[in-house]
């Protein structure tokens, strides 16, 4: 069972290294599990036979099972430890087309912290850090620019920018609002930054799913993308650009939706 569940978590998470270990383990190797690493579980099973006495005063043979559940991790989640643990598949990434130096600059400058890991884009609020897959696994630079002015326009929302805090206005749809005013940032960001127009029809089909969720409240979408501004106006300031085109934008894309 192990063998299987870490090979998953692996795949998932984009580990290479096949060993795995608890946090002491980790340290007794010499190592240090890196902070604000998650660990996942791995289970100790076994079936034994222990000598008993009955209520007789004969012996007898009662069969038994002992089931424990370990925290582990990986050694790609660790440093320091030797090298035999960090041995990794030699892979040669295939880089996608469309790379742009005046955009990588761009993403650069806004100064998220950021890292390159696993199958999945996602922002950490507690870490304040966006997760993104390798540019390799993108079927283009556009669309892997795309993804990462999703994950920031999520990240604009930390109490230490735009503290952006929709629960108040959408109670239990906060989570489908925040994704609303991300996609329609990272739209807004996609035609300031001259993304291929294509690439937008992913946006508003993103967007009218979400609108589903908010059918309900006829304004939702004039807040979500009041925000969105907010949003993509940041993320272009701290990027170095001006965002003079985002509020008409944020009208054509409303209307598409």
């Amino acid at each position: 069972m192990n063998t299987f569940w870490l090979w998953m978590i692996a795949e998932a998470a984009g580990f290479l290294s096949p060993y795995w270990m608890t946090y002491r383990q980790c340290q007794k190797l010499g190592g240090q599990v890196r902070k604000g690493e998650k660990s996942t579980i791995a289970i100790f099973y076994k079936r034994y036979d222990k000598q008993v006495e009955g209520d007789g005063g004969e012996e007898g043979t009662e069969k038994r099972c002992v089931l424990k559940a370990y925290a582990v991790f990986n050694a790609d989640q660790c440093d320091g430890l030797p090298a035999m643990y960090c041995a990794k598949l030699e892979i040669e990434p295939v880089e996608p087309a469309g790379r742009e130096e005046r955009l990588d600059a761009f993403f650069a400058r806004v100064g998220a912290e950021l890292r390159h890991q696993g199958s999945e884009a996602y922002y950490e609020p507690i870490l304040d850090r966006i997760t993104m897959p390798p540019a390799a696994l993108f079927d283009g630079y556009d669309h892997y620019y795309a993804t990462l002015a999703h994950e920031l326009s999520h990240w604009t929302g930390h109490c230490s920018r735009l503290g952006r805090d929709l629960k108040n206005r959408f109670g239990s749809e906060s989570y489908a609002a925040e994704e609303l005013v991300a996609e329609l940032s990272a739209a807004i960001l996609g035609a300031d930054l001259g993304l291929p127009v294509a690439h937008l029809d992913h946006h508003a089909s993103y967007i009218a799913h979400w609108l589903k969720l908010l059918k309900s409240d006829d304004r939702a979408m004039l807040t979500a993308a009041a925000k969105a501004e907010e949003a993509a106006s940041l993320i272009l300031r701290l990027g170095g650009r001006s965002s003079a085109g985002g509020e008409a934008a944020t009208a054509d894309l409303a209307q598409a939706a």
